[in-house]
């Protein structure tokens, strides 16, 4: 079982306490406002994705196993904003019903546990919230870096190192990239086998062909493709980089 950096208790706070951040900011909004860094994605199709997948998540927890049917829009007169709130309170309250151990069928072989969801939509929650706070045009509120710091070990592990085999993605070079946050450093590797990423030593990234540093919170919105490169220190191979960043493209484009 994968293990994260956040205990549950405290992903379960994430999920409520993001959700209601991402509601509260898109009420009033105009729905078709575009979210700055996913071309093709709106305000609306972003809150309307959330709260579909709390439902959908609050199924899976419920049960055990993968829904085959919920509710993916709002009630008739029902605002996207009320959709996402009564779509994340049951969720929340279904999440502290279980233990994080406790089995339930997941996207990812490795954690089949309630843990899995309660970090998966914590995440999602966090990520949309940001963009829907950048399509209302409204600041964006800090991630806390114990957050931002989990939430770069599950792009990491579960994205690059897992989505991407699933998929049948490759690069087309041996490459190793480390990301650097605070005392904490992942080291990556992609090419034509599959993509890798593991929680590392210094001593282990001593060899790396890049490296991509900042805080906590620009990294974890770099990895996402939220900022540019200049937002975050990238120093070494550039092509490297470059790889890694359009691998986690792919591998996160069903979340936009």
């Amino acid at each position: 079982m994968t293990k994260g950096l956040l205990d549950y208790t405290r992903l379960i706070e994430v999920v409520s306490s993001e959700t209601e951040l991402l509601a509260a900011s898109a009420e009033g909004r105009r729905p078709e406002r575009q979210v700055p860094a996913c071309p093709g994605l709106n305000l609306g199709e972003t809150v309307r994705h959330v709260g579909s997948l709390c439902r959908m998540a609050t199924e899976w927890v419920s049960t055990g196993r993968q829904p085959l049917d919920w509710q993916q829009d709002p009630d008739p007169g029902q605002s996207l904003s009320d959709y996402v709130r009564a779509s994340a309170v049951p969720l929340a309250e279904t999440l502290m019903s279980r233990s994080a151990d406790d089995p339930c069928e997941t996207w990812w072989p490795e954690d089949p546990t309630c843990g899995f969801w309660a970090r998966r939509i914590a995440h999602e929650a966090t990520v949309h919230r940001m963009d829907v706070q950048a399509a209302a045009g409204l600041p964006v509120d800090p991630v806390p870096d114990d957050v931002a710091e989990d939430g770069v070990d599950e792009v990491l592990s579960f994205w690059l190192g897992h989505r991407l085999a699933v998929m049948g993605v490759s690069g087309t070079r041996d490459a190793t990239v480390s990301i650097r946050v605070g005392s904490r450093v992942w080291l990556t590797h992609t090419g034509p086998t599959p993509s890798q990423a593991w929680r590392a030593t210094p001593e282990e990234t001593e060899s790396a062909d890049a490296e991509v540093t900042g805080t906590p919170m620009a990294v974890y919105r770099w990895l996402w493709g939220r900022i540019p490169d200049r937002e975050v220190e990238a120093v070494g191979d550039h092509d490297a980089i470059a790889q890694l960043w359009a691998l986690l493209r792919l591998a996160t484009k069903t979340t936009k």
